[in-house]
């Protein structure tokens, strides 16, 4: 059932990938003040877009699943989470490069946008454990779901709250005085955007029919040789 359609999307993945990295590399214009190291913002917008996105649609799953009760949707919100905490990951890593060649330093500790993503990423760097602690798979599920609603809500209030913030070192691109990005950055953008966003949903797509195949060879398993109940994951939701 997860695997349904994997192939094509990957394909389509890999095409959009291979267009948004030809456009960043050959077509997308240097910027006037960075230079050749603007390009890392096709890759860490695009990533940061994308992780936040996940996070809220982590949220929204985990909703459905407190209100039908259906462990599918459990099975979706973890891992949403767990590919936006890895895609998080990847924002931090290109955020910190781009910082050091365009300010000097690593990170800037006085920069709402870097702190509040930071924030973020923390927050649901402790989902795992959280969820870990609970050995009931029933209540470890409906915890974990109130956690990822309250996490996903959190979400888009932190970024009104850095949006109203007055100290704005990042870069604001999108608009600016001047009309915000150029035609061709914009192209570069967006098809970078949809490279980014087709990624997730793939990695996403897959590891779910990972999980699904894993948990039909667990239940082999346990019709065949009967085992007890602590060889049950106690992490990851069992996708059927």
């Amino acid at each position: 059932m997860y695997g349904k359609g994997l192939r094509p999307l990957s394909i389509a993945t890999v095409a959009m990938l291979a267009l948004s990295l030809s456009l960043v590399f050959f077509y997308a214009p240097l910027d006037a003040d960075q230079g050749f190291i603007q390009k890392i913002f096709y890759i860490h917008v695009p990533l940061a877009i994308v992780a936040l996105l996940g996070f809220v649609a982590g949220g929204v799953f985990a909703i459905l699943h407190l209100r039908s009760g259906d462990k599918r949707w459990d099975a979706y919100s973890y891992v949403s989470i767990h590919m936006s905490v890895i895609f998080g990951v990847a924002v931090l890593i290109t955020g910190a490069i781009w910082a050091k060649a365009s300010w000097g330093h690593w990170w800037v500790w006085d920069e709402p946008t870097l702190v509040s993503f930071l924030i973020v990423f923390l927050l649901y760097a402790t989902y795992y454990p959280f969820r870990y602690a609970i050995e009931d798979r029933d209540r470890q599920a409906r915890y974990a779901s109130v956690f990822a609603v309250a996490a996903g809500a959190f979400v888009p209030l932190n970024f009104m709250a850095v949006r109203m913030a007055q100290q704005l070192v990042h870069p604001r691109v999108f608009a600016t005085s001047s009309g915000g990005l150029p035609g061709e950055m914009m192209l570069t953008f967006l098809c970078s955007l949809a490279a980014m966003a087709l990624l997730w949903i793939t990695l996403v797509k897959f590891e779910l029919a990972a999980k699904s195949t894993s948990g039909q060879v667990k239940r082999l398993r346990r019709a065949l040789d009967a085992p007890g109940p602590a060889n049950r994951s106690r992490i990851a939701p069992e996708v059927s």
